[in-house]
């Protein structure tokens, strides 16, 4: 019995990282209107940032992850304004194929300037600190602090959207674009604050997956698939339903991963596939 809420609380927490993953995306998904394929790479770019400013600069833990947070907003806000705004104006099609080049040049200079073994940020013992709750049953600290930023970082966010007159601008531009222009909203600055707020999503993230997983530059594109199967399950502009869509994926992975362990990327997927099908509009649509 033991053994089974082990895993059910790690599944729950690997969820949350999960809907970490994909914040970020709905977020360019839902109000930018296209899916940046260099996504999970910039989240791989973060940890390797991390390990950098932690290990080769020897700064703490903490101060380090602290300066993720700029770093990832102004990715996002320069990336945006640079690249990604000019690729929109010439249409759809060219904004998906500049994120897939920006992908493969973060690949290729991660491989570059770090190789390609798998690394992991220390963090003195934290990472595997865990809280005993029941007898033989324990709750990392790192998986719980995942879970808590996760949402913590959806309630941000959707207070920042609902509450504050920056929110209520983006939102307008994410419905109807042109009337947005045409009542004089800055919209390439709009823009490029979504960017930013993406960028501190994925600062997040990236920080919070170099200290609990193993991590290299070739596994972006595993994380891209994640994030967007949350989003997709979630439902369009559903933050709150990225964190239960990720904690399906998670589940699925956990069950796939009992029955071997060549089944726990094959579950996630095959639970994406059935939900979809069942919901193809999501699971909290907007409406």
């Amino acid at each position: 019995m033991s053994d089974i809420l082990n895993q059910a609380l790690q599944a729950v927490m690997l969820g949350g990282l999960y809907a970490m993953y994909a914040l970020g995306l709905a977020v360019s998904v839902g109000v930018l209107r296209f899916v940046n394929i260099a996504h999970g790479d910039m989240i791989v770019l973060i940890s390797f940032l991390f390990l950098t400013f932690s290990h080769a600069l020897g700064l703490p833990i903490l101060i380090a992850a602290i300066l993720m947070i700029p770093v990832g907003m102004g990715l996002g806000w320069l990336l945006q304004l640079g690249v990604f705004q000019r690729a929109a104006s010439l249409g759809e099609l060219q904004v998906i194929l500049v994120s897939f080049g920006l992908s493969i040049v973060i690949q290729n200079s991660l491989l570059a300037g770090f190789g390609a073994d798998p690394q992991r940020v220390l963090a003195g013992g934290l990472e595997a600190a865990s809280i005993p709750l029941l007898p033989g049953v324990y709750l990392g600290v790192v998986p719980l602090m995942i879970f808590v930023a996760a949402i913590l970082s959806i309630f941000l966010l959707d207070r920042l959207l609902h509450h504050t007159r920056l929110g209520i601008a983006i939102r307008a531009i994410a419905d109807n674009l042109p009337a947005g222009r045409l009542n004089g909203l800055p919209v390439k600055r709009l823009q490029a604050a979504v960017m930013a707020i993406v960028g501190v999503t994925i600062a997040v993230a990236g920080t919070f997956m170099a200290i609990w997983t193993n991590f290299d530059p070739s596994i972006g594109p595993s994380r891209l698939l994640v994030a967007f199967e949350v989003v997709v399950l979630a439902g369009l502009g559903s933050y709150w339903g990225v964190l239960f869509a990720g904690i399906l994926i998670a589940v699925a992975q956990t069950v796939g991963a009992s029955i071997d362990s060549a089944f726990q990327i094959l579950g996630g997927h095959l639970a994406f596939l059935a939900l979809f099908v069942l919901r193809p509009n999501g699971l909290f649509p907007r409406t």
